[in-house]
């Protein structure tokens, strides 16, 4: 069972940068196969889509929203995902999630991921 635990969300600046962090705080062995994505969910709005990478790496993927100033990557041994945010502005205000999906699964889909973490918070003043 894979257990994600987000950290490094905070308080920031417009224009400074964030990075987050997600862990299999179980240490199950099995997250390194997953699709790592982000999504986030400001209030009065629907979680979205930030940001997804298969587990085999490659090309990520990016809403439009953050295209050019966020990066997600894994470290080598795929153990922990990361979201390089930088640029911020108050539009990035959210609490942030990270999530893990089956290979194959449509990762801009809410859905098709199976584990999410809790969400870290993320707020940006202007």
């Amino acid at each position: 069972q894979v257990q994600l635990v987000e950290s490094g969300g905070g308080f920031v600046q417009a224009g400074g940068s964030l990075r987050l962090s997600c862990v299999d705080s179980a240490r199950s062995g099995t997250f390194q196969h997953f699709a790592l994505g982000w999504f986030r969910h400001a209030p009065g709005k629907e979680r979205e889509f930030v940001a997804a990478i298969a587990w085999s790496g490659g090309q990520p993927y990016y809403a439009d929203s953050v295209q050019g100033r966020f990066t997600i990557y894994r470290d080598t041994a795929k153990t922990t995902g990361y979201l390089q945010m930088d640029s911020l502005n108050s539009e990035d205000t959210a609490v942030y999630y990270c999530a893990a999906a089956r290979p194959g699964a449509y990762l801009y889909n809410v859905g098709a991921y199976d584990y999410w973490g809790r969400g870290t918070q993320v707020t940006v003043s202007s």
